[in-house]
């Protein structure tokens, strides 16, 4: 199989390169090398060939597209974007080259398609009211983390919720420039498969860590951070009290569903009219921020985490998978446990800052 692999110098699709090569796959590996991530040279483990250049780029995709299968797209500008001057470059490189791609792919006859999504197009996660059941809680106010009511209350009643397991059909909610980039890609690339008769995957990856992580960057994700406070001897800070919900999941869980998702739809004919599939990639075993905070720092010998409250703008409470789609269509499930994937994060190689 020759996989066209965008953001190939990347975090993830790095993670995805290796696994590729190492059953034999060919790959045709790209990567913008954007400046506030990577600096003006690609990572150590960035794939031999690797091939600079911008997918919103056409003439640079539709040179790199013969002979291509299936496409990998792993490329995003990713963090929250919570400022609205940020919105310009996230539709630019999510949701334009995003598009780009997808109408050279139309033009070369390629039609399968793999692609990185997130959680964050929910918005909040699912949650249930005793007297009305499921909810869907508006955006938390500054003023109520501030207060310290962390939880969201019933949009009915005001009474208290109870989190649940999020599946692919629940109502999306993007609540942040990022999400909404993250959202448009998954209805670009749905409209492009019945458009084609192609068929897409679209990947929900939920909080992912592990080596060649990005640190002391705007894309650094949580875990990054309190790593990062405990190597320079300082407590992590945890915001709210630490109890968010979320499902971590290692890099190479990611990969590995990739690889899933790229040999089915390889190896499947799209059904007529096209097929536009989206899954969680989760480990199906929640903790919360504070538990990543607390098994870290005693991996590393750090300091126990602080607890300061309050809250960042463009978070949400808890946000917990539901892995079975993944598990029934693409026969992946998570193998890394969680104790295991942190004490060995502890000591991974992380991407630094860019210079």
């Amino acid at each position: 199989m020759r996989v066209l692999l965008t953001g190939a110098a990347g975090f993830i699709g790095s993670t995805i390169a290796d696994q590729l090569l190492a059953r034999g796959d060919e790959i045709v590996p790209v990567d913008l090398l954007l400046p506030a991530a990577h600096g003006s040279h690609p990572p150590q483990w960035s794939p031999g060939g690797l091939i600079i250049g911008d997918v919103r780029d056409a003439e640079f995709v539709r040179s790199v597209l013969p002979g291509v299968d299936v496409v990998c797209h792993q490329a995003a500008m990713v963090g929250l974007g919570v400022d609205a001057a940020d919105a310009p470059e996230y539709a630019g490189h999510n949701v334009l080259g995003t598009a780009v791609l997808l109408a050279e792919m139309a033009a070369a006859g390629v039609r399968s398609l793999v692609q990185a999504s997130s959680m964050v197009v929910y918005g909040e996660g699912r949650y249930r009211c005793a007297e009305h059941g499921d909810v869907r809680p508006g955006p938390r106010l500054p003023e109520a983390l501030t207060a310290g009511a962390f939880d969201p209350p019933c949009p009915q009643c005001g009474a208290e919720l109870r989190w649940t397991t999020i599946s692919e059909d629940a109502p999306l909610d993007p609540r942040n420039t990022y999400a909404a980039s993250k959202l448009a890609q998954e209805h670009f690339a749905a409209s492009w498969a019945r458009q084609t008769s192609s068929g897409v995957t679209s990947l929900r990856y939920h909080n992912v860590y592990g080596p060649r992580m990005p640190r002391d960057t705007p894309y650094a994700g949580v875990a990054a951070i309190f790593r990062s406070a405990l190597e320079s001897g300082r407590a992590p800070r945890v915001y709210e009290d630490g109890g968010q919900m979320r499902d971590f999941i290692h890099v190479s869980d990611i990969a590995a569903a990739n690889l899933a998702a790229l040999d089915r739809i390889y190896a499947d004919e799209p059904v007529s009219g096209g097929e536009a599939l989206a899954c969680n990639v989760s480990s199906g075993h929640p903790h919360t921020v504070g538990e990543m905070a607390t098994v870290l720092a005693a991996a590393m010998g750090g300091p126990a985490p602080e607890v300061v409250g309050g809250g960042r703008a463009g978070d949400v409470r808890h946000v917990v998978a539901d892995p079975a789609l993944a598990r029934q269509v693409l026969g992946f499930t998570a193998q890394v446990d969680f104790a295991t994937g942190v004490r060995e994060f502890a000591t991974a190689p992380m991407r630094p800052p860019a210079t």
